[in-house]
């Protein structure tokens, strides 16, 4: 397994420009005052499209910038370490489905539209939590030139403010890819579901009685690509989230004092918080070695490198969030401190696209054949 990893001008450039455009945009007080927002942030997303970090990883032919999935990592990232709530990632791995799984008029009708900012939402997960393709319960029937959908989809994020949605079905006992407009979905089949990131909107879309023509069926069925894009992303998420975590633990353990010394002078709480540290440079190099490898088009290696990278920011997001929330232990209640957004976001990111447990035991059997 390789172990090279770049970086290239294009991604320093843009995680400066992201870090940048998501401090001044996403601050706490920021963060806090959408925790209960019934939409988007219109403004926000225009000034990223208007970026062009919507078109990043499209091929040049459709609009975009043709720079590949790497180059989305710094801006994720970003968007992680400031608690950013937007439909970004649902956004561009849609177009990644599209790209590997569309067909040319497909592309050419929806790739353009993303980059000018169009909404796309992944609609993957069963009720039952699963997104892997032997369990899919919602199914396609078709009938003459259209298909008749049911069934029903969980976590979808951002499905109030998307103008499509890419759903897994079942067509003849085939896993497929199907293309929703906005417009073919009845009133009242999205439901809000409570989640435990309060900075996510997700919801529950049901499929029953939804029918969409047969050209909406998307030629292929690359969910390889869309794991690897989702797993990618999340990665660079928690890797940002991380960044986060320890900067609240470090300006709280240098502000609040005890014993006449800041707390942050205590083996106790000392040693932890080195941890996190460790953890969030090890993640960080699993990020970018995934998304080098990724980008060489080598798709076994691609595997391991990003359920490496899964596997270890999983848990290392999830301890930096409990430490964080713990090492807060002078707040009368958690959710008055910004740590627990942290921890939040952390078990949010932990079990979308499985686990540490879940990737290590798919990694076994890879490194020790």
């Amino acid at each position: 397994m390789s172990s090279q990893i770049t970086f290239s001008d294009e991604q320093t450039m843009l995680l400066d420009t992201a870090t940048e455009f998501c401090r001044k945009h996403s601050p706490i007080e920021t963060v806090r005052a959408r925790l209960d927002a019934d939409q988007i942030d219109a403004t926000t997303w225009k000034e990223i499209t208007d970026l062009g970090w919507l078109g990043i990883n499209v091929p040049e032919e459709f609009g975009g910038l043709g720079l590949g999935l790497s180059c989305v990592v710094p801006v994720a990232e970003s968007m992680g370490r400031y608690l950013m709530g937007t439909p970004y990632n649902g956004a561009i791995t849609a177009s990644e489905c599209l790209a590997t799984s569309g067909s040319r008029e497909q592309k050419e009708e929806w790739l353009p539209k993303i980059v000018s900012g169009a909404i796309g939402a992944m609609a993957l997960i069963e009720t039952n939590g699963s997104w892997i393709l032997d369990q899919i319960e919602a199914q396609a029937i078709a009938s003459e030139d259209m298909f008749e959908l049911s069934g029903t989809k969980c976590f979808v994020t951002d499905a109030d403010a998307a103008d499509f949605y890419i759903v897994s079905v079942n067509v003849e006992a085939k896993a497929r890819l199907a293309l929703v407009k906005r417009e073919q979905i009845p009133e009242g089949n999205l439901h809000r579901e409570i989640v435990i990131d309060e900075t996510r909107r997700s919801y529950q879309l049901d499929l029953d009685g939804i029918m969409v023509p047969v050209d909406q069926l998307l030629e292929g069925s690359d969910f390889q690509a869309i794991e690897f894009a989702s797993l990618l992303l999340l990665s660079a998420e928690i890797t940002g989230g991380l960044v986060g975590s320890i900067h609240t633990i470090v300006e709280y353990l240098n502000t609040r004092r005890a014993f006449d010394k800041v707390i942050g002078s205590y083996q106790a709480l000392k040693h932890p918080t080195v941890k996190i540290l460790l953890d969030l440079e090890a993640s960080r190099s699993h990020l970018y070695h995934a998304a080098t490898v990724l980008a060489d088009d080598n798709a076994g290696e691609a595997e391991i490198a990003l359920r490496m990278a899964k596997a270890h920011g999983s848990a290392a997001f999830a301890f930096a969030g409990d430490r964080a929330v713990q090492f807060h232990g002078g707040f009368g209640f958690t959710y008055e401190c910004d740590a627990q957004l942290y921890l939040r976001r952390a078990l949010w990111c932990q079990y979308q696209f499985g686990d540490e447990a879940y990737h290590r035991q798919l990694l076994e059997p890879i490194l020790l054949d």
